[in-house]
């Protein structure tokens, strides 16, 4: 009797390999789509050859190119730069070498696009659906950027201490900011309709919520828990594309994007207007205020002070409160 033959398993393609260890590390799905994407990339940049065949002078081709010949700019460069080192250092686990010869794309200094006070009141007011008229409130009164304020967890709404905890903002870093106290009442009232949504999709059998990194393993009840729900949910059901469950996710922040959009042309704002617009005037308000700028850098969230400085060039009198001399005529 022949015994049966095992076939050896071939290892994981390098594209699985590398979906694997960006979820392993907690990376986000947007991140990983990304990171993917500009692998795929570099990999057809060099005729398909693998990229354990490649190094540095490789990598600094394909950089280069993005920078001279489809003239990407700095932030989309140092992605896919981020992405390649990702994939070298660790899945294929090799160190590359400085890479000193690669042709930076320009990182423009350009001044934040900023409302003024009646033009945020006339935005606001120009907000037909009451659900988006409370986020663009919520933008620029906690100064969260739009993804923030889309995975808003209902747990992280603290309404006696009128706070808002930013869970994994930028740079993977949590903060608090300030829940304004016109936007008690209004919130309060949306979480407990969001409450009823939930209700209902636990009756109909679903009602679970996408978990960060593995809590779902860990605490298996609570992804249908209250309090781990999004304060602004899909008006539908979806299918994650990590878990295959069908749940509810939170809100598409590009809904956001054109209702303010939709509300700046309504208003008549002639300026370019985008949610980041009301982060920006968050911050450039405050200092105006008479707020400290060490503040206003904490609330942002920003790990360095000289981030948060370029709102100071926005101010009615300039980043050094220098007078014209026009002004001194009288």
């Amino acid at each position: 009797m022949n015994a049966h033959r095992v076939e050896p398993q071939s290892p994981p393609r390098l594209m699985d390999q590398v979906r694997d260890r960006l979820r392993l590390k907690h990376y986000s799905i947007r991140t990983e789509t990304a990171y993917l994407g500009w692998i795929k990339r570099f990999i057809l940049f060099h005729g398909k050859r693998h990229p354990a065949e490649l190094g540095k002078p490789e990598v600094e081709a394909f950089l280069t190119a993005l920078a001279v010949e489809r003239n990407v700019a700095a932030s989309t460069q140092g992605q896919a730069l981020s992405a390649l080192l990702f994939l070298y250092g660790e899945v294929l686990g090799l160190d590359l070498p400085w890479l000193d010869e690669v042709t930076r794309a320009k990182k423009p200094r350009r001044l934040p696009t900023v409302l003024s006070v009646a033009e945020v009141r006339a935005l606001i007011a120009a907000v037909e659906d009451p659900a988006f008229a409370l986020i663009v409130r919520l933008l620029y009164g906690t100064g969260m950027r739009v993804m923030e304020c889309m995975r808003l967890r209902v747990k992280d709404v603290d309404f006696g201490r009128r706070e808002i905890i930013v869970r994994e903002g930028k740079g993977n870093k949590d903060r608090v900011t300030m829940l304004p106290a016109g936007l008690v009442v209004p919130l309060r009232a949306h979480i407990s309709l969001r409450r009823r949504l939930h209700e209902r999709d636990l009756v109909a059998g679903h009602g679970t919520v996408h978990l960060p990194h593995a809590l779902a393993v860990k605490y298996p009840n609570a992804a249908t828990a209250w309090v781990w729900q999004y304060v602004f949910p899909a008006a539908s059901l979806s299918i994650d594309p990590r878990s295959g469950v069908e749940q509810r996710h939170h809100l598409d922040e590009q809904r956001v994007q054109r209702a303010v959009k939709r509300a700046a042309a309504r208003a008549g704002i002639t300026k370019p207007v985008s949610p980041h617009t009301l982060r920006h005037s968050f911050a450039t308000h405050l200092l105006e205020a008479g707020q400290d700028i060490r503040t206003v850098q904490e609330l942002l969230g920003h790990s360095d002070v000289s981030t948060t400085m370029i709102y100071t060039h926005v101010l009615n009198r300039g980043g050094l409160a220098v007078t014209s001399p026009l002004d001194r005529l009288g």
